[in-house]
Order: structure tokens, then C-alpha cells, then sequence
């Protein structure tokens, strides 16, 4: 086994004459829990952007899992991912969302759907649209969908954005069950209460830079 989850080593982000990371450097180890803080703009969903090989760096490399993202994988391998708003059918309901989505890469069956909805508090026979969801439903479908194919690693862009406290509550608690099963994560929040909470590391973002806090 790989000795390191994610290696992210001196990685840079220009877009136009601005740096939207500069000379990155973190490591995590499997199955840890990291928080990545920091005001709007800090760079926090580029990198994790930039982890999941949906935006390449400038300079510098990402490794997850061993295994070089944009050389020898254009996604990291076992990993789901939340970042930013999900987007979704909306004339689907959320079950049928997340089966289509299940059938491109046929990994899971739909009972594997089913238990993924149900461990973020929503129900699979719910016949509703997604149209019909509150901003908090989605965000709990698009958790869903990072969780069911079981990744070895979850990066996770606000998951509690939009979420009410009793909502958050169970989110956290879905998030420190998954880790004892094993599941490495890296999550992004505005609050330090969270992370406080959940991380064993974290790291502060400001204007594209990094520093262990």
C-alpha cells in the first residue's frame, strides 16, 4: 500500500495573470481526516479541483494513491468527490439520478444506490423529481453519490453547506462512521467549529497559499 493517500507537491495554478494556487504543498495519509479552511477565494475548491484532475497546475504534481493525476490517470482511482453545487436531471427523481450515473461505469447494483441515499437521510422510493428538492436535499444527493461506489477516498467541498443543524448533525456523524471504516477524506468549511470537530489535521488557504494550522 501506497504510504501517502494524496501527495500534492509544489503545485501552482495560474488563470491569467492571477495565481490561484501558489507552490501547494500537502500530504495525507490514508485514513485521515483533513479540514482545508479559509475565506471565499482563499483557492480551497481549486485544489481540490486540481486533485481530481478536473483542472490541470500550472506546475507542480498530484498523486493519489500512487498513482500521478494527468499522467497515469485522468481521475484519481477510489475516490468520490463533492464540489460545489452537484447538477443533476431535474425531471428525474433522486434514486433514478443516481442509477443513471451507477450504469456508466457499472460498479454497484441499485441496492447499493439505495443504502448510499439512505446513510445521507433521504429516501430512494421518494418519487419527487430533483426539481422538486430543497438545496439541502441535493447537497445530501450529491453526498450520496460520492459515497455509493464505497471510494477509498472522499473530497468533499462544503458537504454541510445549506444543511439545517440537525442535518449537520447527522452528516458529521456519517462522515467519523465512514472514516472508521477506512475512508480517507479532505473537507473544505468556513467553519472552524467543524473542523474542529471532525479534522485531525488542518490546513489554512489564503490567496492560494497553504500552511498547517
Amino acid at each position: 500500500m501506497t504510504r501517502w493517500a494524496i501527495e500534492v507537491e509544489g503545485v501552482t495554478l495560474r488563470i491569467g495573470s492571477r495565481k490561484v494556487l501558489e507552490d501547494v504543498t500537502m500530504r495525507v495519509a490514508p485514513s485521515q481526516r483533513v479540514g482545508l479552511v479559509g475565506p471565499n477565494g482563499a483557492g480551497k475548491s481549486m485544489l481540490l479541483r486540481v486533485i481530481c484532475g478536473l483542472v490541470r497546475p500550472s506546475a507542480g504534481r498530484v498523486r493519489v494513491w500512487g498513482k500521478e493525476i494527468g499522467r497515469e490517470v485522468e481521475f484519481p482511482p477510489d475516490t468520490g468527490a463533492l464540489i460545489e453545487s452537484p447538477g443533476f436531471l431535474p425531471q428525474y427523481s433522486g434514486f433514478r439520478n443516481l442509477w443513471l450515473l451507477a450504469m456508466i461505469r457499472n460498479a454497484i447494483s441499485p441496492q447499493d444506490v439505495r443504502e448510499a441515499m439512505r446513510r445521507v437521510g433521504l429516501d430512494p422510493d421518494d418519487p419527487r423529481p430533483v426539481r422538486a428538492y430543497s438545496t439541502g436535499m441535493r447537497q445530501r444527493l450529491g453526498l450520496a453519490q460520492a459515497i455509493m461506489e464505497r471510494p477509498r477516498l472522499l473530497l468533499l467541498d462544503e458537504p454541510t453547506s445549506n444543511i439545517d443543524p440537525e442535518g449537520m448533525e447527522e452528516i458529521h456523524r456519517l462522515l467519523l462512521e465512514l472514516n472508521a471504516e477506512g475512508v480517507t477524506w479532505v473537507i473544505t468549511s468556513h467553519r472552524m467549529a467543524e473542523v474542529g470537530r471532525l479534522c485531525e489535521v488542518v490546513y489554512e488557504m489564503d490567496r492560494g497559499r497553504i500552511r498547517l494550522r
